[in-house]
């Protein structure tokens, strides 16, 4: 517990934290704005209609969380990849292990620090999800007499639970990539290369790849919501069910985990 609250310090501390936030803040106002345009917009009735259902509440909740997950997922890997690296590249974990810090526990304190800042800042951008989604359906004079319903408040925390998890597994894994990588921008570069070789090789293989971590995310997000998203059912493919892909998704999230402290318990860290 020492170790993790020390964590949480030093991650607020770090501009990576301030960039990841203000980065999925941004896009996500950014894709309320684009939808504000083109709801607006008579050139393309069927772009327009899909825009307004968008920004038509109670359903813009769920959708504006499944839209936060599906931005914030390689946004995730890369802040995972960049705190992991920055330990190797900056020595702080060198620093750790000759004042006597056990390696895994302190690997597992980081993953579990960036997992949390990654959870704050996905709140965040929510937030300003919700408060941009408002404001670009009072611009485009999209009615929304109810904000929220009973269906939609009890569908709420499930969505938000399976979000959480799908962000956690997202950022242990770019933790891992980097720590393998013992660098900032190898990792990064190392994890959006297995998030975009996963999609692609899901274009000829989809039954195997549906098994691998983004797509099982994909699946477990895709099936806990009616709409789903875009991105979602893409790399979902044939997909797994709800509870097989969450399954899944928590497996990838530990193997992650512990392949991290692991590699950090036999590597060498001296020079």
């Amino acid at each position: 517990m020492r170790l993790f609250r020390s964590n949480l310090r030093r991650l607020s501390r770090r501009p990576a934290t301030l960039v990841t936030y203000l980065l999925l803040s941004g896009l996500m106002l950014l894709i309320m704005l684009a939808l504000a345009a083109a709801a607006m917009a008579g050139s393309d009735a069927r772009s327009a209609m899909a825009s307004r259902l968008i920004l038509t509440f109670p359903g813009a909740l769920r959708l504006t969380l499944t839209m936060v997950v599906a931005v914030g997922g390689l946004i995730s890997l890369t802040y995972g990849a960049a705190i992991a690296g920055a330990e190797w590249s900056w020595g702080t974990l060198k620093t750790a292990v000759a004042r006597g810090e056990a390696r895994s526990g302190y690997v597992l304190a980081g993953i579990a620090g960036a997992i949390v800042m990654v959870w704050a800042g996905a709140l965040v951008a929510y937030l300003a999800g919700i408060a941009g989604a408002l404001a670009a359906a009072s611009a485009a004079h999209v009615a929304n007499p109810t904000l929220v319903d009973a269906q939609t408040a009890g569908d709420l925390p499930g969505l938000a639970g399976r979000a959480a998890l799908a962000l956690a597994m997202d950022t242990s894994i770019g933790y891992a990539v980097a720590t393998v990588a013992r660098s900032q921008l190898a990792g990064i570069g190392a994890g959006i290369g297995l998030y975009i070789g996963e999609g692609i090789i899901g274009a000829f293989a989809p039954q195997v790849v549906r098994w691998a971590p983004f797509a099982a995310s994909s699946a477990m997000l895709a099936g806990s919501s009616p709409e789903g998203t875009g991105s979602a059912a893409a790399l979902a493919g044939p997909g797994l069910d709800t509870g097989t892909a969450a399954a899944v998704v928590v497996a990838w999230l530990l193997l992650s985990a512990a392949f991290a402290a692991l590699w950090t318990e036999r590597a060498e860290i001296g020079g």
